[in-house]
């Protein structure tokens, strides 16, 4: 019998806190609530959980912060964030500190419920079968979320680690940007397409001392991962 996954709710509103743990645990997740910030934060050091849900406006520590010192520890577990705040700039700040996706209240827990499993869903399998990945000087191991040198290993997020895997296997071929955001999100909506420049922009910082390697903004169109043999 298949585990229930297991969601870390943090909302400090005690109503709206009972009725997503309940709504929730109705789907057959695993819920565990969290009051605030700091309470989350040791119960997820204690604990495993295969998602996040947060709420940004808490007391003692808010969803920013605590995803921050999520992140610190586990840079793959999945975090939507819960609010009431519809600002562009909240969005974006929430997407540039890891997060899968951000719901806006009031919402429907159908919804919420759909996109948890489209997020928990989402290890897609790439068209090839190869876990490791050799190319030019590298080799991509999808297992352990690395990228070897000769001389050293870099540590990769998930998406990351799905995105390079998306590039390496289309090599010097234009990606366009819907095509990678539905690959990798299931989504091409705007704020998921801002958490993609994100990570392109840690994957170049992988290879900017490697000049046969460059990724290549096509603008308006998609990416390009050019290799020089």
């Amino acid at each position: 019998m298949e585990l229930k996954k297991h969601i870390l709710l943090v909302e400090d509103d005690k109503s709206m806190g009972f009725l997503l743990k309940d709504s929730l645990e109705s789907y057959h997740y695993n819920v565990t609530h969290a009051p605030d910030g700091k309470v989350a934060l040791d119960q997820f050091n204690n604990q495993h959980f295969d998602l996040c849900l947060l709420d940004v406006m808490m007391p003692h520590m808010d969803g920013f912060s605590l995803a921050t010192e999520i992140r610190k520890s586990n840079v793959d577990v999945p975090i939507i964030f819960l609010t009431a705040k519809a600002m562009k700039e909240d969005r974006i700040k929430g997407f540039k500190l890891g997060a899968d996706d951000y719901v806006t209240k009031p919402f429907s827990v159908e919804e919420l419920v759909l996109r948890i499993k489209a997020i928990l869903k989402r290890g897609y399998v790439l068209e090839t079968t190869k876990k490791l990945i050799p190319f030019l000087n590298y080799e991509l191991d999808l297992n352990n979320l690395s990228l070897k040198t000769a001389v050293e290993m870099i540590q990769l997020t998930q998406k990351e680690a799905d995105i390079l895997a998306l590039f390496v296997t289309n090599q010097n071929t234009l990606l366009k940007r819907d095509y990678i955001l539905k690959t990798i999100w299931k989504d091409d909506s705007y704020f998921v397409g801002r958490s993609l420049d994100v990570f392109i922009s840690k994957l170049r910082k992988h290879f900017k001392q490697d000049a046969a390697i460059n990724i290549v903004n096509i603008h308006g169109t998609g990416y390009k991962f050019e290799v020089v043999e």
